[in-house]
């Protein structure tokens, strides 16, 4: 189990290499999630979306 002091370096250092500059939290994941799972979303299939800042474009 991680410690509480290498949770915060570990998430620092993905803020460091992340285009927001931050980490994301658990209710922009829920959004996107929410979304997913709406109507709105009635005519997705077959994609990924990426809920990250932008990371995985570095």
């Amino acid at each position: 189990m991680l410690s509480d002091e290498q949770i915060a370096a570990y998430c620092e250092e993905v803020a460091a290499t992340t285009p927001l500059g931050r980490v994301g939290n658990a209710d922009e994941i829920a959004k996107a999630v929410s979304f997913l799972a709406s109507d709105d979303a009635s005519y997705i299939t077959g994609t990924e979306l990426f809920v990250d800042g932008g990371r995985v474009q570095v």
